[in-house]
């Protein structure tokens, strides 16, 4: 495989992550956003954090529909997450790291609600794995619904970890804190699941995905 091919997953994950949250904002996050603003102005002076909090909306919605793939449910997410922050966001403190904190309250309404659906799939035979058709390398060129395809075959909390470090360009320590596990499971989630993607496209090694910000900066 030729470099240019090696790095062209790992943009293409990036642009995957944010390219999902479709545009514009569906009516009732708008409604909502309203709704919350005016009430906010009612009882508390205005503050930079919410300002902060409504742009990295796009961010959520992103990060919601990795973890889920739909974009309803995805949406379901983001307005839960956005009126347990703006609940507790007398509990935050300006000038920390208001992603994480946002990603945080999202992910575990996530995993909270999938372990109540009992809806997360084991493919301990790998025969779910087996029926993701990718023709190998495609002439160096990863198609977003192939791309999404194999994302939604890794076990979430591989899902989870490879989209904060390599597509949000968190670092292991920020991916760590918002999983709420050791920098080393980050690290063992990430390394699985990009070994599972190289499998299903048929490149060699994790390493064709391109270094991500993470392993760069430790």
């Amino acid at each position: 495989m030729k470099d240019n091919d090696a790095v062209h997953l790992g943009r293409k994950l990036r642009e995957l992550f944010e390219a999902t949250g479709p545009e514009p904002l569906p009516p009732r996050l708008t409604e909502l956003l309203a709704a919350l603003a005016a009430k906010d102005r009612q009882h508390r002076p205005a503050s930079k954090t919410t300002d902060d909090l409504v742009a990295l909306i796009p961010n959520l919605r992103a990060f919601a529909f990795s973890l889920c793939g739909q974009h309803e449910r995805a949406d379901d997410l983001v307005q839960e997450t956005l009126l347990k922050a703006w609940s507790h966001l007398d509990s935050f403190q300006e000038g920390t790291n208001l992603r994480a904190w946002l990603f945080t309250i999202l992910r575990n309404s996530f995993f909270s609600d999938m372990r109540k659906r009992r809806r997360e799939v084991e493919d301990a035979d790998g025969k779910k794995a087996e029926s993701l058709s990718v023709a190998p390398a495609q002439q160096g060129h990863v198609d977003m619904q192939d791309l999404r395809k194999a994302l939604d075959l890794l076990p979430p909390h591989q899902r989870e970890a490879l989209v904060l470090v390599g597509a949000a360009g968190m670092s292991y320590e920020e991916a760590a804190e918002i999983a709420e596990c050791a920098v080393g499971t980050i690290k063992s989630r990430v390394n699985r699941a990009r070994a599972k993607l190289c499998e299903h496209f048929g490149v060699d090694g994790a390493a064709a995905f391109g270094p991500d910000i993470a392993s760069v900066n430790s």
